[in-house]
């Protein structure tokens, strides 16, 4: 008998339906073959798929917010999925089917549908009953754009400690100077070796 999880936010509501791996000696209430899942919006078609349409739809949707949020152009493409900005408000979705001859569906959500559908998203990723691979959200991201970001972080990793090192070693330095007074070690040093 397969397991049936619900994470659901306001108006979206995402199922998953699968079942335990028992070679790795899960628990019979967990899901870690996914079946099926199924996507319900309000007062939209439901949208369902297999698991090797799961990981790819809920990159797009992650990387397209993320675009909205950086205030860069919040365009998505790929095989599967399509989702553009229409206006500040609305997103235009176009799911692309994988089986010959079905045409795609279209749909047209406001950002609340948007938000929604990420924080189900987020449910099943932070589900401790529920196993998927994960796959980076970076995948779908344009190559130039990726190497970008890794170029960024890789200089940032490598220049950061040096960088923290002299800083301190400035602060630890500076603090001696601080407390240092010639003038009383010239006295000091008079009073020792008087001439």
């Amino acid at each position: 008998m397969q397991n049936k999880l619900s994470f659901h936010q306001s108006s979206v509501s995402l199922e998953i339906i699968g079942l335990p791996d028992y070679s790795n000696n899960e628990n019979k209430d967990q899901i870690s073959i996914i079946s099926q899942w199924k996507l319900t919006m309000i007062d939209k078609p439901l949208i369902e798929g297999k698991i090797e349409h799961l990981g790819p739809i809920m990159n797009a949707f992650y990387v397209y917010s993320n675009l909205l949020i950086k205030n860069e152009i919040p365009i998505y493409e790929s095989k599967l999925i399509d989702i553009k900005a229409d206006n500040l408000h609305t997103h235009n979705i176009v799911l692309k089917s994988s089986k010959p001859n079905v045409r795609p569906l279209i749909l047209k959500i406001g950002n609340s549908l948007l938000s929604d559908t990420i924080n189900c998203f987020d449910q099943l990723n932070e589900s401790s009953k529920v196993r998927i691979k994960k796959t980076g959200t970076f995948n779908n991201v344009p190559k130039k754009v990726r190497f970008g970001l890794n170029n960024k972080v890789h200089f940032l990793n490598s220049i950061l400690p040096p960088l923290i090192a002299i800083c301190s070693l400035f602060l630890f330095s500076s603090t001696f100077i601080y407390f240092y007074n010639p003038i009383e070690d010239k006295e000091k040093n008079v009073l020792i070796n008087p001439k």
